[in-house]
């Protein structure tokens, strides 16, 4: 018998108890059976939990902003988590940066709870548990759930995959970098923010981005621009108050949810290793009905996995 019992675990995370919420966010992180069972046990069609995608290249103050963050939603009587993905060590495949200690001031709340993850070489700016992660997070009670990328510039976009909205962060100085991020993350925020305000170059920022915006494709909403600094507390409020209509109606969360959905059962059957996997999954459900029989919670994602695996005849990843 496995010493890890997924079924009981999963309990532990939804009667909030901290201790079986680390726990499995191990289990999360190491993959195997266990974690397939446990998220099927979590998984939850439609979460109260919002998430929130905090991206942009090294630098911008991600880390110090996410903090602030955490200060706001405590005092409206939030319970915030956050998954924080920091590049991984090459030696031990931790995480190395450690954000945890830049949000110290947080760490011995028992309504916020952060962990940190290391990417162990995953590319997109996030770690390959990353999204299993923030729902282990919702089902033990957090909301919202912040999630900090890497920091590595344009390849940064599968955050957007993960959480329901997505705020990029930049900075000035940054010159020809935001040139080059224009063709792909710059699409990619439902709020641009404008950090360290208090620095000379802002107003050269400003116009650069909202001229990128211009690019922007049809049908999708124009990001919102606000300016701000940490360091000295200009904009916040105004960050704040965006941030906060955001998560409240300010986008169809119906329509974002349907798209993870899609994803993640894409990922589940592309785990499996092979194209047949993929291709069971078409013939077998129909990719939209499958989405639909999620959306229904009539079965998860991890299970339509199984039940892939046992088709092709694999082991679950």
């Amino acid at each position: 018998m496995s010493a890890i019992d997924p079924v009981h675990l999963a309990g532990l995370v939804r009667r909030g108890d901290l201790r079986g919420l680390a726990r499995a966010l191990t289990v999360v992180e190491n993959g195997g059976p266990e974690a397939s069972v446990l998220m099927h046990k979590l998984y939850d069609p439609s979460p109260a939990s919002r998430s929130v995608g905090l991206t942009g290249p090294p630098g911008a103050g991600k880390s110090s902003l996410a903090d602030v963050l955490i200060a706001h939603w405590k005092s409206r009587g939030r319970r915030p988590g956050v998954i924080a993905v920091d590049p991984s060590s090459p030696f031990s495949g931790g995480a190395i940066l450690g954000d945890r200690l830049r949000m110290q001031r947080h760490a011995c709340d028992p309504d916020v709870f952060i962990r940190s993850m290391g990417s162990r070489g995953h590319i997109g700016g996030l770690a390959s548990s990353t999204a299993q992660a923030a729902e282990v997070l919702a089902a033990g009670g957090f909301d919202p759930v912040l999630i900090e990328t890497v920091g590595v510039g344009q390849g940064e976009i599968e955050v957007v995959s993960v959480a329901d909205l997505t705020v990029l962060v930049l900075v000035p100085g940054l010159g020809d970098d935001v040139q080059m991020m224009k063709a792909g993350i710059m699409e990619i925020g439902d709020l641009i923010v404008l950090n360290k305000a208090d620095r000379p170059g802002m107003d050269q920022l400003e116009t650069v981005v909202r001229a990128s915006l211009e690019f922007v494709r049809e049908g999708r909403p124009v990001p919102q621009v606000v300016k701000c600094s940490v360091a000295t507390g200009e904009g916040l409020e105004d960050l704040f108050s965006k941030l906060d209509d955001l998560l409240s109606s300010g986008r169809d969360f119906e329509a974002v949810r349907r798209g993870r959905v899609r994803e993640n059962l894409l990922r589940v059957a592309a785990e499996q290793g092979t194209r047949f996997a993929l291709e069971l999954l078409e013939r077998s459900y129909g990719i939209e009905k499958a989405v639909d029989m999620v959306l229904a919670g009539e079965t998860t994602p991890y299970e339509i996995g199984e039940r892939i695996a046992a088709l092709s005849g694999r082991a679950p990843v």
